[in-house]
C-alpha cells in the first residue's frame, strides 16, 4: 500500500446495470447505435452472446461496441440461450424472447437456476404467453407468439429487474403496457435507470404517482450513440479503502449526480466522519480519523449491492450496525446475507443474520482464508480489508470478471 495520506486516482469501468440496459435498448431499436465506455466483463458477455443469437448485431469497435437493433423482429436462431451466473440478463430476455416466435429456453449454471423468476413468469403468462419454469426458478421454457402487453400488477416483488424486464419491451408489445407496483418495492433507483434509459433511445413512460408506468407502442427505440457512465458499485470499494485506510481516494469516471442509486453510499459515509468532494467526472473521499461511533441502522433496501461494503465498513467501527431491508440479499450471486455473516466470523468479528439484514458488531479484525462463493462483491469487499488488516487472502479471484476484471489493477495503486 502506498504511504498512509498520499493522494491516488483510481479508474472503474462503465456501469453494469446501464451496460446492460443499453445493450437490450440498442438491440431492439431501429438502426445503428454506438455504445461507448461499455462494461466488458463476463456478465455482459453473456448478455451479448445471447442478443446476437436473437438477431442483433453486436461488433466491438474502439471504446464499445456497434450495434445494428432488430426493429423489434426477434429471431430464432438458437433456441438455447446460456445465460451463465447473469441474474438480469436472465430476466431481461426471458421478457424479451417473448416478443419472437417460436421455442427458446433460458437457463444458465448452477446458481443461476435457484435464482427466481416465478413473479416474472406469471406476469407473462397472464398476458397470454405459452411460458413455464421450475419451481419458480430456470430454466425458462418459452413458446413465445409476439407479447400482446395489457395492464399487470406485480405485488411485494424481491428483484426490480422484474418491472425492468417488462417496461424495457413495453414499446414492442401490441398495444402498450400499464404497470402496477404495490406493497414492498426493492432496489428501486434500479427501475428508474430502466425508465432513463428508455427515454434515452426515445421510448415515452408516462407514470401516475410513484409506482405506476404506461408504455405505450407510438415511441420505439431509435439507434443513437450512447455513453455509459463509471460504474458507481464498482467505485464504491475504493470509497471503503478510503475510509479504511485514512486516505484520499479519487474515483474518475463516477459523478455524485449519478443517477445510480449506489452512488449513495456516500451518504453513509459522511454519516461515519468521512469528506467526500467531487468534480464533474470524479469523486474523492478522504478521511483522516476513525470512523465515528456507536449503535446505527442503514435501511439499504434501495441499494443491496452496497450490503458487503457496508458490512466490511461496520466491522472497522466501534459499535453495532444493523443492516436492514435487504432479505433479498438471499438470492443474489450467493446468499449474501449467510456469506457475509460467515466471513466477518471468520475474520473475528461477530456478525448474525436479522430476518431482512445483518447485525455487525465493529471490533478488530484479523486476516483469514476469505471465501468468496463466486461472488464478486464478497471478494471485493473483502480484499479492501486486506490493504489495513494483514493475512486476508481471496479465493476464486477471477470472480470479480463478472462485473470488474481491471479490479486488482485499480487495487494495486493503493
Amino acid at each position: 500500500m502506498n504511504k498512509r495520506g498520499a493522494f491516488v486516482a483510481v479508474d472503474v469501468p462503465g456501469s453494469k446495470s446501464l451496460t446492460q440496459r443499453a445493450l437490450i435498448a440498442a438491440s431492439l431499436a431501429e438502426g445503428e447505435s454506438l455504445i461507448r465506455h461499455p462494461l466488458v466483463a463476463e456478465d455482459t458477455r453473456y448478455l451479448i452472446a445471447g442478443l446476437k443469437k436473437l438477431g442483433a448485431k453486436i461488433e466491438p469497435v474502439e471504446d464499445g461496441f456497434k450495434m445494428i437493433g432488430t426493429g423489434g423482429n426477434i429471431t430464432n436462431q438458437c433456441n438455447e440461450i446460456f445465460l451463465g451466473n447473469n441474474g438480469t440478463a436472465l430476466r431481461f430476455l426471458t421478457a424479451l424472447v417473448c416478443l419472437g416466435r417460436g421455442r427458446y429456453v433460458l437457463t444458465g449454471e448452477k446458481r443461476l437456476q435457484e435464482r427466481p423468476v416465478g413473479p416474472l413468469v406469471a406476469a407473462l403468462q397472464n398476458m397470454g404467453v405459452a411460458i413455464s419454469c421450475r419451481d419458480n426458478c430456470p430454466p425458462v421454457e418459452v413458446m413465445a407468439n409476439g407479447l400482446k402487453g395489457g395492464e399487470i400488477t406485480l405485488t411485494d416483488i424481491e428483484s426490480s429487474q422484474y418491472v425492468s424486464a417488462l417496461l424495457l419491451c413495453g414499446p414492442y408489445t401490441a398495444k402498450g403496457i400499464v404497470l402496477t407496483l404495490e406493497g414492498n418495492i426493492v432496489s428501486a433507483p434500479y427501475i428508474d435507470l430502466t425508465v432513463r434509459v428508455m427515454n434515452d433511445f426515445g421510448a415515452k413512460i408516462m407514470m401516475s404517482g410513484k409506482h405506476q408506468y404506461m408504455v405505450g407502442t407510438q415511441s420505439i427505440y431509435r439507434g443513437r450513440e450512447y455513453y455509459v457512465e463509471g460504474d458507481a458499485s464498482s467505485a464504491s470499494y475504493f470509497f471503503l479503502a478510503a475510509a479504511l485506510a485514512k486516505r484520499t481516494v479519487r474515483v474518475r469516471g463516477v459523478t455524485r449526480k449519478s443517477a445510480q442509486g449506489d452512488i449513495r453510499l456516500l451518504n453513509i459515509l459522511e454519516k461515519l466522519g468521512c469528506r467526500v468532494t467531487d468534480g464533474e467526472t470524479w469523486v474523492e473521499v478522504s478521511a483522516d480519523q476513525d470512523l465515528i461511533e456507536g449503535d446505527m441502522t442503514f435501511d439499504m433496501g434501495d441499494i443491496p449491492d452496497m450490503v458487503p461494503t457496508a458490512g466490511v465498513l461496520a466491522a472497522y467501527r466501534k459499535g453495532r450496525t444493523r443492516i436492514t431491508n435487504v432479505a433479498h440479499l438471499r438470492i443474489k450471486e450467493s446468499n449474501r446475507l449467510a456469506a457475509m455473516v460467515e466471513e466477518l466470523n471468520r475474520i473475528g468479528i461477530h456478525a448474525s443474520e436479522l430476518p431482512d439484514g445483518l447485525m455487525v458488531e465493529g471490533g478488530i479484525p484479523h486476516g483469514a482464508d476469505i471465501s468468496t462463493y463466486n461472488d464478486h462483491r464478497i471478494a471485493m469487499s473483502f480484499a479492501v480489508a486486506g490493504l489495513v488488516t494483514p493475512g486476508m487472502v481471496i479465493a476464486d479471484k477471477k470472480c470479480v470478471d463478472k462485473s470488474f476484471p481491471g479490479f486488482w489493477r485499480e487495487l494495486a495503486k493503493l
